[in-house]
C-alpha cells in the first residue's frame, strides 16, 4: 500500500513540481539532489530535465528504497541512489539544486534539515521545498480525518518560507496548491489511502495544500 500511496501522491501533486522546475529554469547539465527521494519518481522527472550531461543524487534514509529507485531509473545512468538521512547529508560534490518534497514533516528538526540541504548547494544555486498543510484538507465542508499522530510537523508547509529566510536564502517565489477531486479519480483514491475510510459517494475532496517555496542562495 505504501508504494501505491507514493505513486498516487506523485500523480496528484505533479503540477506544482513541474511549475517549480520551470520557474528555476532546470535544464541539461544541472547537478541536482532529490532529498527524501522515496521510490524515485521525482528523481526520474529531474533526470529527464538534466539529461545525460547532468546528475541526480536520489537521497533517502530507507535502504530498501535504493532498489526501487534503481529500478525506476534503470534507463538513466545520471541517477545515483544514496542512502543517507538528511541530518547526515554529505554528497561528493556541490549541486545546482536541492529539491525536497514531503520531507520536513517527518524530521526531528526542520531547521537542521534545511541547514544540511543548503550546505549541499553551490553559491548561486537553488533550493525548492514542497511541504503540506495537512489540517487544511477537506471532505466536502469537513476537515479530513487522516491520522497525523505519527507526523512530527503535519502543518510544516506554513513554516517553510520563514525557515529559508532565517537561513539567509533569497525567496524567489512561493505559492500553495491543493488538488481537488469529485466522486472519483486519483485525488479521491489518494485521500482514501490517507484516511482508510470510505468516502461519501459524491464527495468533493480538497487534498492538503502543498506549499512550494523557491529560494536562491546568495
Amino acid at each position: 500500500m505504501l508504494t501505491d500511496l507514493y505513486e498516487l501522491r506523485d500523480d496528484v501533486y505533479r503540477r506544482p513540481l513541474i511549475t517549480a522546475l520551470q520557474r528555476i529554469g532546470l535544464g541539461p547539465g544541472w547537478k541536482v539532489a532529490d532529498i527524501g527521494a522515496g521510490n524515485g519518481d521525482v528523481s526520474v522527472a529531474l533526470a529527464t530535465q538534466v539529461g545525460r550531461t547532468g546528475r541526480v543524487y536520489a537521497v533517502d534514509i530507507d535502504p530498501l528504497r535504493r532498489n526501487e529507485i534503481a529500478s525506476k531509473a534503470s534507463l538513466f545512468s545520471q541517477v545515483l541512489a544514496v542512502t543517507q538521512a538528511v541530518e547526515e547529508l554529505g554528497l561528493p560534490e556541490k549541486v545546482d539544486l536541492v529539491f525536497a518534497r514531503f520531507l520536513l514533516l517527518g524530521v526531528q528538526s526542520p531547521a537542521v534539515a534545511v541547514s544540511k540541504m543548503l550546505g549541499a548547494v553551490k553559491g548561486g544555486g537553488w533550493i525548492v521545498i514542497q511541504e503540506p498543510i495537512t489540517s487544511a484538507g477537506r471532505i466536502d465542508e469537513n476537515p479530513l480525518s487522516a491520522d497525523t499522530s505519527a507526523i512530527k510537523w503535519p502543518d510544516i508547509g506554513i513554516l517553510v518560507p520563514k525557515l529559508l529566510a532565517d537561513a539567509g536564502v533569497e525567496l524567489k517565489d512561493m505559492w500553495a496548491e491543493a488538488p481537488v477531486g469529485f466522486k472519483s479519480g486519483p485525488e479521491v483514491d489518494y485521500l482514501f489511502h490517507m484516511t482508510e475510510h470510505p468516502l461519501p459517494q459524491e464527495a468533493t475532496v480538497v487534498l492538503p495544500p502543498l506549499v512550494t517555496v523557491v529560494g536562491k542562495l546568495k
